[in-house]
């Protein structure tokens, strides 16, 4: 049995960090599931992919979370792994948009503006 003023500190720690715990621990686990689906080339591309899975993991749970009022959930532990999990899913697909992203305009790096824009048109059109 832990003395109270530990177990109380400890309780208190927990519910002013929780969430930001519960955030890391998702943005490491998605930024490893990411990494470990799909190597990095460069240290360059191991860079963006990092700052790419933290930016649209914080950015798009973040905007889940108040788009539909979920900051109840917060409350408890269970409410924030619940969370935990909305940072998670929202990190997974932002390095491979930005890869994407990335990919067209090397494929398309002597091209002018106009061309790309019109290529784009074309595309949208089809």
């Amino acid at each position: 049995m832990s003395e109270p003023v530990s177990a109380y500190g400890m309780g208190a720690l927990f519910k002013a960090f929780g969430l930001g715990i519960i955030i890391a621990v998702a943005l490491a686990l998605v930024y490893l599931v990411v990494i470990m689906t799909r190597m990095p080339r460069t240290r360059q591309e191991w860079a963006v992919g990092l700052i790419t899975t933290v930016v649209s993991s914080l950015a798009g749970g973040s905007f889940l979370i108040v788009k539909y009022q979920l900051h109840a959930w917060g409350a408890d532990v269970y409410g924030m792994m619940a969370l935990g999990g909305f940072y998670f899913a929202c990190g997974l697909p932002g390095w491979a948009i930005v890869r994407w992203v990335f990919n067209f305009i090397n494929q398309r790096e002597g091209a002018t503006i106009i061309d790309v824009v019109r290529e784009v048109k074309d595309e949208i059109q089809k």
